[in-house]
């Protein structure tokens, strides 16, 4: 065989690779990683529906035992969770045995124990289902029932990093004011006929209260992390500069992933993938407002990015804020699991599974429907970006092999 055909067969053979990785990856079933993801997606379907008020029948821990043994250094929750259903019921219903103000931070929320001892967030609502948040991408109060949502759709992606949230409807007399600190409690006033309070944080105000319709307030509840997992807060890489004029450096520089390689953590292990899909988690949502972010302390780089906060998010359905596929656009690269998985939750699969897990949630209908719409069209958003990837730099450089399973303590 001439020198020219030979090099026109390897051209070929090279080409016809890149093309079967890429049909094997996109939906495909024949390698051994789309194949070991297709199972995950099959499980993850047959448990998105729960049943309310299921109860722990099998074991003598309490939901929050249960529930604390889940949590290791790369899940906050596992694979498979037969008794999550039985642990969010007791989220959404157990008795609140202490009321204080919420931790530091900017916007309103308080902090319960509920019976057991376990502590909680509880995030008040604010806005109606229909309200549209106006403005920057990261403008109004925090959306409780954008925890709700956010944390159903971190079950769908596989992520599994999100801390367990649940609806709860909760009586301010009866329930909240009679375990109440008196820090929390000089912050109540009464609306008409509708019980109010403005907590304590930085932009907490008494002329901007939350409102209950007369004693009965709906929030989101979320149950806090062991405190043998100590939490460090990291500046996030891609994080805005709130300042009008002021622009952050990833903003104008399109280089600027390679800055972020060479920085620790995101020089080795799996920080950096975290980030990317977090910025794909974040763009689904419409979060733009992830200025920092958690990890496990002492965790060498090898924590997951844990997805905490994610009350700014579906605020205006309309609004595709590209920015936020940063990570994505400019680093190029994305993990195998997580293209597997979009890939397997097109043509409309991503909001009718989001749809169906939160019909467990008492709070539901958690979105309104031009939320789960928008889940769909900026699903195609982020499938498109990784493919003009693919197609730049080829698909050994952008789809990444990174299974990092760590075993619990």
């Amino acid at each position: 065989m001439k020198l020219k055909q030979r090099v026109v067969l390897l051209v070929a053979v090279l080409l016809l690779l890149g093309l079967a990785k890429l049909f094997l990856l996109d939906g495909g079933e024949g390698s051994a990683a789309s194949r070991r993801d297709l199972r995950a997606f099959r499980k993850m379907e047959a448990g998105l529906s729960l049943s309310r008020g299921d109860r722990l029948t099998h074991t003598l821990q309490s939901p929050w035992e249960v529930a604390n043994q889940w949590v290791g250094p790369r899940e906050v929750y596992p694979e498979e969770t037969p008794e999550l259903a039985a642990v969010l019921s007791a989220l959404g219903t157990a008795r609140v045995e202490r009321a204080d103000v919420g931790y530091k931070g900017t916007q309103l929320k308080a902090l319960l124990v509920l019976d057991g001892g376990q502590k909680v967030v509880f995030k008040p609502k604010r806005y109606s289902r229909g309200y549209v948040v106006e403005g920057e991408p990261y403008a109004g109060y925090d959306r409780h029932n954008a925890e709700v949502a956010a944390f159903h759709l971190d079950r769908i992606l596989g992520f599994r990093r999100a801390p367990l949230v649940v609806g709860r409807f909760v009586n301010l007399r009866t329930e909240i004011k009679p375990v109440a600190t008196d820090q929390l409690l000089s912050t109540f006033l009464m609306q008409g006929n509708n019980s109010c309070f403005y907590g304590k944080c930085y932009y907490c105000r008494e002329s901007e209260p939350a409102c209950a319709e007369g004693e009965m307030m709906e929030g989101s509840v979320t149950l806090w992390l062991p405190d043998v997992w100590p939490l460090q807060k990291h500046r996030h890489p891609w994080g805005r500069t709130y300042r009008e004029g002021k622009l952050a450096r990833w903003e104008y520089d399109e280089s600027y992933c390679d800055a972020v390689k060479k920085m620790p953590p995101y020089d080795a292990g799996p920080r950096l993938l975290d980030v990317i899909d977090t910025a794909i988690f974040d763009y689904l949502i419409g979060n733009a407002d992830r200025h920092h972010y958690e990890s496990f302390q002492d965790d060498g780089g090898a924590s997951m990015l844990i997805l905490l906060d994610n009350a700014k998010s579906f605020g205006n359905a309309a609004l595709d804020e590209r920015s936020i596929l940063a990570p994505l656009y400019q680093c190029c690269m994305v993990r195998v699991s997580t293209w597997n998985r979009l890939n397997l939750l097109r043509a409309g699969a991503l909001s009718s599974a989001l749809r169906q897990a939160l019909t467990f949630d008492p709070i539901n209908p958690v979105l309104a429907e031009p939320h789960l719409a928008a889940l769909d069209r900026r699903l195609s958003g982020v499938i498109a970006t990784i493919q003009q990837c693919v197609e730049s730099l080829g698909p050994d450089n952008t789809l990444i092999e990174d299974r990092m399973i760590l075993p619990h303590p």
